[in-house]
């Protein structure tokens, strides 16, 4: 518990500190966001704000834990060192990404098809070893099982199929999270929520887990406090970051942030054993990201028509006339009816079977 509690304070604190001096450097070498001109006029003024701001939330998050471990002398987990790495690796696909926009000054980065290649060729790498990677109790990062609030042992897929849903469902995560990131503090407010369900969920799976309380109902989830420290360093990561990047932001987390967002939410799911309990507990991603499916769809089978005014979801009540920060707060109340909705029913199955 102490671990969870360091990593969670010490990666707030490293945000709040770290993401000011970011700013500073950031502005001085003119790495600023470039907008997009089909999207929303009032967006204009945010042309040359400071993005790239993620890399502080990975640094303080990976920091954080080293930390944590270094004061509390513990040992870090393979499931620990495997979520961490998706961060990383998902995180630098988005760097790569965010630095061709500013260095080439478009508003489009890295060409879709080497954004999918990177986003594979990590995501097939986490699902191979968190497969592979057996401790002295046989139990795997992984599993074969399909889950919600646990394994399913009766929907066990062969290694290839759970490797492609694994792909499917960090790649899905990673984008969902990229398409909210389109007002100040949405995406870092909703993110801060579900990392901080999953810290929750991974204090009561190991207090419940099979290797200290054995029962019908236990949780065989490999090292979940180790991942209640790195839930906990996310969610300080992004309460500290949220503290700029508030309307009106002083910086952007970027491709950068968004994508290693994402890519974690589906990583703690896949080693929680809770994988299609992250479409209830980050449900706003989930309809942020069916919006933008719904239009491109209907626009190419009506020959041009649309649902909504623009898409992904929130522009659309932009250009309702809606302001930037009612949007962003009555979306976050979504997200944390989600939450609590996520939250109530992994609790319920575990008490309707106790």
């Amino acid at each position: 518990m102490r671990a969870i509690l360091l990593a969670g304070g010490l990666s707030l604190l490293f945000t709040l500190l770290g993401t000011r001096v970011a700013i500073r450097v950031l502005v001085a070498k003119g790495y600023g966001q470039l907008i997009r001109d089909d999207g929303p006029t009032t967006h204009h003024t945010k042309r040359g704000t400071p993005t790239m701001g993620g890399l502080v939330i990975i640094l303080s998050v990976v920091l954080a834990y080293a930390l944590a471990k270094l004061i509390t002398q513990d040992m870090p987990s393979w499931s620990g060192v495997l979520l961490l790495g998706l961060l990383v690796g998902l995180g630098t696909v988005g760097f790569l990404d965010d630095y061709i926009k500013i260095a080439k000054q478009r508003s489009l980065g890295l060409r879709s098809k080497a954004k999918m290649a990177g986003q594979t060729i990590i995501a097939v790498a986490f699902g191979w070893l968190a497969l592979t990677m057996p401790d002295a109790r046989g139990e795997t990062p992984a599993s074969k099982a399909i889950s919600f609030t646990r394994d399913m042992e009766r929907w066990t897929l062969p290694t290839v199929l759970v490797v492609l849903l694994i792909l499917v469902m960090i790649s899905g995560a990673s984008n969902a999270v990229n398409l909210t990131d389109g007002l100040d503090g949405l995406a870092t407010g909703a993110s801060t929520m579900v990392f901080g369900a999953y810290t929750l969920v991974n204090i009561w799976q190991n207090n419940q887990s099979c290797v200290i309380s054995p029962g019908p109902k236990c949780y065989e989830v490999r090292d979940p406090l180790d991942l209640a420290v790195i839930a906990a360093a996310l969610t300080g990561a992004c309460f500290g970051f949220l503290w700029w990047n508030a309307s009106p932001a002083k910086i952007f987390m970027g491709d950068t942030g968004s994508l290693a967002l994402g890519g974690a939410l589906a990583g703690l799911a896949i080693l929680t054993r809770t994988e299609f309990l992250l479409a209830i507990l980050g449900g706003l991603f989930v309809i942020q990201a069916l919006s933008v499916m719904m239009q491109v769809g209907y626009f190419k089978l009506s020959g041009g028509k649309r649902i909504f005014r623009m898409a992904p979801l929130h522009h659309h009540f932009e250009l309702k006339g809606w302001d930037e920060i009612t949007v962003v707060i009555r979306f976050w109340i979504i997200n944390g009816l989600s939450v609590a909705a996520g939250l109530g029913i992994f609790y319920a199955e575990w008490v309707s079977g106790a």
